[in-house]
């Protein structure tokens, strides 16, 4: 405020004359009868004197009033001085006070705008990561429908090889190459899914910072617009007025340093997410290359499997009809054999019937003519040698006719097993490996159409 040297006497001044401020006396009748001498008619103009001042009273008094309007005309000019000087103090003051709060509201608008611009950029990479991560995320979904096909070949290629005939329904490395495909693809599929989940998870999070970032930056515009506002205020606005109320501060107001952390923790959280969905974009590349890697290289394997069993299942069926051949020029012969068989046990029958038509005409010879002589002999030898070779005969188209019925059954089996074969190969080529054409080359390829 202001100091008290206007309000001092200057030295210089000549003093007034100090009166003694006792009260004056009512009635002063007392003295001035005793001092003056008796007359008659004292008691007459007694009431005159009563009521007057003495001259040096009326002296007094008039010093006094002439000493109150100095000293009042002295306060006066010493209270206009101090005025002026308070005035003038005021004014400096409050053009001082006013202009500081002005710097301090400028300097305050560049944190404001440091901090908006911060956030804005934040939320802008926020967004455009969000937008790459959600491009991720459906090359995740292409991917995992592009192994549907996959999939399906796979089990109907199983499926097919159910068909098989029992003596080719092995568990070949056909088999164990498909078996270990389809765990492939459902192993494929459930990490796919599983990182979709995570893709989604991951673009949820960047949303809600991203908005709470959104949020921050909204309250730091609105706020640049109050405090840019506050700043153009002058004693000439015409839209300023009192408002008593507000120069307390608000309970739940912030602090400057938990204000700076706040945006700080805002932008923080935002690097972290971002950082986080980076990698996973990253590891999702990944996911789908060794993904896509894996089931190229197990097709491969599949389709190599698949050749070889399709070789040995020709070379097998080859080797069958070679062997079916010699059997049916086997039994051609072999028939040939029986026929000829049949016709020499004809022919023996026929020599027997003569010898034995022989010997029956010999005996009814009469008398001594019945004889024991050699041609007797010499025809009973004849049916003895010829019913031997007959049996011989007899034994040997026995042994042929069996021989021709083995060879009969082997052909059907042979025929059989050729048809198995053919059944294999029909089912492994044309229906198994023809399916596995519609097969997609590459899921990474896949993931972008």
């Amino acid at each position: 405020g202001s100091g008290g040297g206007p309000a001092m006497a200057q030295p210089d001044e000549p003093q007034p004359t100090v009166v003694p401020s006792c009260p004056l006396p009512s009635k002063i009748c007392d003295v001035v009868r005793s001092e003056r001498p008796r007359s008659c008619c004292g008691m007459a103009m007694a009431g005159f004197r009563t009521s007057k001042y003495q001259v040096p009273e009326w002296h007094r008094r008039n010093a006094g009033v002439y000493y109150k309007a100095f000293t009042a005309s002295e306060e006066a000019e010493r209270g206009r001085a101090e005025s002026q000087h308070l005035m003038k103090h005021a004014a400096a003051s409050a053009q001082r006070a006013q202009e500081y709060s002005k710097t301090t509201l400028g300097q305050r608008l560049q944190d404001i705008h440091f901090w908006r611009v911060e956030l804005q950029k934040e939320i802008m990479e926020l967004d455009a990561e969000t937008n790459l991560l959600a491009a991720q995320k459906l090359r995740l979904e292409r991917a995992l429908d592009a192994t549907e096909v996959p999939y399906s070949v796979v089990v109907d290629n199983l499926e097919c090889r159910e068909r098989r005939q029992p003596p080719d329904l092995v568990i070949d490395e056909v088999e164990r190459q498909l078996l270990k495909e389809a765990d492939l693809i459902r192993d494929i599929r459930d990490l796919l899914k599983r990182t979709i989940i995570q893709a989604t998870t991951q673009i949820r999070s960047n949303r809600i910072q991203k908005e709470n970032c959104e949020l921050d930056w909204s309250d730091k515009v609105e706020t640049y617009h109050i405090d840019d506002k506050c700043v153009s205020y002058c004693t000439d606005s015409t839209n300023v007025q009192f408002h008593p109320s507000s120069v307390k501060f608000k309970e739940n107001a912030s602090t400057p340093k938990s204000w700076a952390q706040f945006s700080h923790d805002n932008i923080s959280s935002a690097e972290q997410e971002k950082l986080a969905s980076v990698q996973l974009r990253s590891l999702i590349n990944n996911i789908i290359h060794d993904a896509s890697e894996d089931l190229r290289m197990q097709r491969a394997a599949v389709n190599e499997a698949f050749d070889n069993r399709c070789r040995e299942l020709d070379d097998a069926k080859l080797r069958l009809e070679q062997h079916l051949e010699q059997i049916l020029k086997d039994i051609a012969n072999e028939e040939a054999n029986i026929v000829n068989l049949k016709k020499a046990i004809r022919d023996k029958e026929a020599h027997l019937k003569v010898a034995h038509t022989r010997l029956f005409d010999r005996s009814f010879r009469p008398n001594i003519e019945l004889c024991r002589d050699e041609p007797q002999f010499r025809l009973i030898s004849e049916v003895e040698e010829l019913t031997v070779l007959l049996e011989a005969l007899k034994r040997k188209l026995m042994e042929s006719e069996q021989n021709l019925k083995n060879l009969e059954e082997t052909r059907m089996k042979l025929e059989k097993e050729i048809a198995v074969k053919a059944n294999s190969i029909f089912i492994d080529r044309q229906k198994c490996m023809s399916y596995r054409v519609r097969y997609p080359v590459d899921l990474e390829v896949a993931s972008y159409k």
